[in-house]
């Protein structure tokens, strides 16, 4: 069985995060390191492979200036190979155009059985990206994966919602995106750092892979502003003297609550 995983390469979100002065996007000139709701994704697919009693893992992620440091974090774990998309052309990619060119890049990986991502990312909250990549690539798509089994080439999820989750299955090739907690992720063993090391990543550029136009220039959308958000101000205290409630229904009625 071979999967293919997403991984977002982010800034470290311990640090102070910086914006582009001309753009008003993130800053991601520095080390960037592998989004941790993208290593229960790594993990869930060397699980899955481990069961099926073969296959491998490989991974692909865009990012810009050659960055490969958060991938080697999932190549440590037990991915095997993988796809860096690095072009200043990519820079403003909307969350469709990144859609494309991670199809592009499993396309070019091929014959994979299963595409897994996370729900979204930690530094975009777009929540979009898989389900655009499995319309692309054609797949069904399977999304809030909370517990994922494959059985006689079928894909078997529980699909988490806000009731409890619902019991689903597709045939493969499939795409899915994961929750966190679905798995445990391992931590990196020193022998898969230094293995790390030496596994291919090849890296590609957007043209390379015959997605134009990218960046700005394919974006729907552009951040003509960024300001501080407002100071919480103070809330209207309710003295409980046992008619409250209706004060309490008024007051959300006027807010259009309820």
């Amino acid at each position: 069985m071979n999967v293919i995983v997403c991984v977002k390469q982010i800034p470290d979100p311990a640090l102070p995060g910086a914006l582009d002065g001309a753009t008003n996007t993130l800053k991601r000139d520095g080390k960037l390191i592998l989004d941790d709701s993208d290593a229960y994704g790594v993990e869930m697919a060397l699980q899955l492979v481990d069961a099926a009693g073969g296959g491998e893992v490989s991974i692909i992620s865009m990012a810009p200036n050659g960055e490969t440091a958060g991938m080697r974090t999932a190549l440590a774990m037990g991915a095997a190979k993988g796809i860096l998309v690095s072009d200043p052309a990519l820079q403003g990619s909307d969350a469709l155009t990144t859609a494309k060119v991670l199809a592009a890049a499993a396309q070019r990986l091929g014959g994979a059985d299963l595409i897994i991502a996370a729900t979204e990312s930690s530094d975009g909250y777009t929540g979009t990206v898989p389900e655009q990549m499995a319309e692309v690539l054609g797949l069904p798509s399977v999304t809030f994966a909370k517990k994922v089994k494959i059985d006689g080439g079928v894909l078997k999820a529980d699909r988490q919602t806000e009731e409890g989750y619902d019991e689903v299955e597709c045939a493969l090739p499939a795409l899915i995106s994961v929750t966190a907690g679905v798995v445990e992720p391992r931590y990196p063993s020193f022998k898969g750092i230094m293995a790390a090391k030496s596994k291919p990543v090849e890296e590609v550029t957007a043209s390379d892979l015959g997605v134009t136009p990218a960046g700005w220039a394919g974006a729907g959308q552009k951040v003509t502003l960024v300001a501080q958000a407002e100071a919480r101000q103070a809330g209207e205290i309710v003295e409980d003297d046992g008619e409250s409630f209706g004060k309490i229904v008024a007051f959300l009625e006027n807010l259009k609550v309820i």
